[in-house]
């Protein structure tokens, strides 16, 4: 069984979050503005700020918990997939030996053959039924981030009271010239993991 594909997922993330622009007020600045001023100031109400989303989820403890999880998860489907596959292929040699001597009559070696084809094709069945099942738990783990970053976005800003806060990701950049006072990655960071503490020491 090949792998599931984890968080990194973090594509999949980053074009969500790319189409999910938190805008809570407008004070008439634009969000196509591709050169940002590298004077230093410091990020203040009506302006347009930026996240580095790889930055920020990798750092996020909802995310990395929950990523442990899911890959502890797949290596226990995936330890139990290749023990039976080992089996099955110590028994189809075994067959293979049998009929090659001739310890078994053609009728015997005839129900075992298609013994050994059904026990095949229900492993392949279960592989793929796992595996569908961990994307479909990935996907479920990306939308839970997501969802609490939007939602913590959403707060942050009508305290902060930003014009725009947009994301950024390696093919997705649209910086090229950037104030760093206007990355506000860290802050946002420091006040994620502060929510999920709390959730977390609840549970």
């Amino acid at each position: 069984m090949k792998k599931t594909p984890l968080i990194l997922s973090v594509l999949a993330m980053v074009i969500s979050v790319a189409f999910a622009v938190v805008t809570l007020s407008n004070n008439g600045k634009t969000s196509d503005t591709t050169v940002v001023s590298s004077n230093e100031v410091t990020a203040s109400a009506g302006d347009i700020v930026y996240v580095q989303i790889d930055s920020l989820i990798v750092q996020y403890d909802m995310f990395n918990d929950l990523k442990s999880e899911f890959e502890g998860k797949a290596q226990k489907v995936q330890d139990e997939l290749n023990r039976k596959g080992r089996k099955l292929e110590s028994d189809i040699k075994n067959f293979e030996n049998s009929v090659q001597k001739g310890l078994m009559t053609r009728s015997a070696a005839e129900s075992k053959q298609q013994e050994l084809l059904n026990r095949q094709q229900d492993l392949n069945t279960l592989m793929q039924q796992k595996q569908a099942e961990l994307l479909e738990e990935e996907s479920v783990m990306n939308n839970q981030v997501m969802y609490a970053i939007n939602t913590y976005l959403e707060e942050y800003n009508k305290e902060k009271k930003f014009s725009l806060i947009f994301t950024t990701s390696g093919a997705t950049n649209t910086i090229i010239i950037g104030n760093k006072a206007l990355d506000v990655t860290a802050e946002v960071v420091e006040g994620l993991n502060a929510e999920y503490i709390k959730v977390r020491n609840t549970k």
